[in-house]
């Protein structure tokens, strides 16, 4: 029986490896700190039955017209937004994602980001290192309670959820704002829905956990800064482009605001001369979230059993467009590549 050939952007953890290994005959981009080329993916997807990407690689209409073996991309994410995917839907190309497997990890990350950007953590160490401290000071890097503090949560599904159940052994108010009110979730968390500028006004932290689409780009930018507190601290873990970097650079450096703490950037890598890298009160780490062993591990694996499912003409467990499945059971197809 002859094997399908993949293409796989990154090296993954080991244990992923070795399982797509056993069903696939897979060639691997070679390097971990930067993405395939634009013109290598193409390449190798013109190869390949099917590909296994990272929010890195984009997943276009010109890609997969110029690969037209491919029959299924599977994305080591949850998140979606490099692959058109009314374009793979179109040619009958399967894709996947990797749901629920992150969310306490990043949970927990927030609010590492939170503590951290509160208590000013990131600049105490670098002071220390640096030989700066000289004495035990009553003033020296006063930073903001997290405790008994009021956290506002813009979006609450898996992870936001999650936020809001930490949050609570912290004492903290709880207030959302999401296009969709969970009833359930309020009475659960004891979480208090309110308008997006309310949360805004009323929020000693923000936490960001909504999906990234055309209405929610830019969604936090200078009008909304302006109705902050300054004492509140903005922590992103989604997706960067929801926050306007040029706003938040200004509120940040003009005292808008206390501090942020970012995991996620509108353009990534941030760029040596990112104005955001000169400034002290916010936290810059590069998209980390999701970095345990264990969590990494799971999304490795999930995302090869997603794509040999779909290589095997079995229906993938974590399917983002299932139009193409219908069409595939018979419902007015054009010829689909499964």
């Amino acid at each position: 029986m002859t094997r399908s050939r993949v293409y796989v952007a990154r090296r993954l953890p080991q244990a992923a490896m070795e399982r797509l290994g056993e069903h696939a005959d897979m060639t691997v981009w070679p390097t971990d700190e930067v993405p395939p080329p634009r013109e290598v993916l193409i390449r190798e997807a013109a190869a390949s039955d099917g590909l296994l990407s990272l929010l890195t690689d984009r997943i276009d209409g010109a890609l997969l017209d110029a690969a037209p073996r491919v029959r299924v991309v599977s994305n080591y994410a949850v998140g979606y937004d490099n692959i058109d995917v009314d374009a793979a839907t179109a040619r009958g190309v399967v894709v996947t994602n990797t749901p629920g497997v992150l969310t306490e990890t990043v949970a927990d990350f927030a609010m590492t980001l939170m503590l951290a950007a509160a208590r000013r953590l990131v600049q105490a160490d670098r002071y220390a290192r640096a030989g700066r401290w000289k004495s035990w000071e009553p003033m020296l890097f006063l930073g903001q309670d997290v405790h008994g503090a009021t956290l506002g949560l813009i979006g609450l599904g898996r992870i936001g959820s999650a936020v809001a159940h930490r949050a609570r052994g912290f004492g903290m108010r709880l207030l959302y704002h999401d296009v969709i009110r969970r009833e359930d979730l309020e009475r659960d968390l004891g979480l208090q829905f309110l308008p997006f500028d309310d949360v805004l006004r009323q929020a000693d932290f923000i936490s960001v956990h909504t999906p990234l689409t055309p209405q929610t780009r830019h969604l936090i930018g200078a009008e909304q800064f302006k109705v902050m507190k300054k004492t509140a601290i903005l922590i992103n873990t989604a997706r960067g482009p929801i926050v306007d970097p040029k706003a938040l650079y200004q509120a940040l450096a003009t005292g808008q605001i206390f501090g942020a703490g970012l995991d996620v950037f509108e353009i990534e890598p941030v760029p040596a001369d990112d104005p955001l890298l000169g400034l002290d009160n916010i936290i810059v780490v590069p998209h980390i979230a999701s970095a345990s062993v264990e969590t990494r591990t799971k999304m490795a694996l999930m995302a090869v059993d997603n794509l040999l499912a779909a290589l095997s003409g079995q229906r993938p467990p974590n399917l983002v467009n299932p139009d193409v499945w219908e069409r595939r059971r018979g419902h007015a197809a054009p010829e689909l590549r499964l």
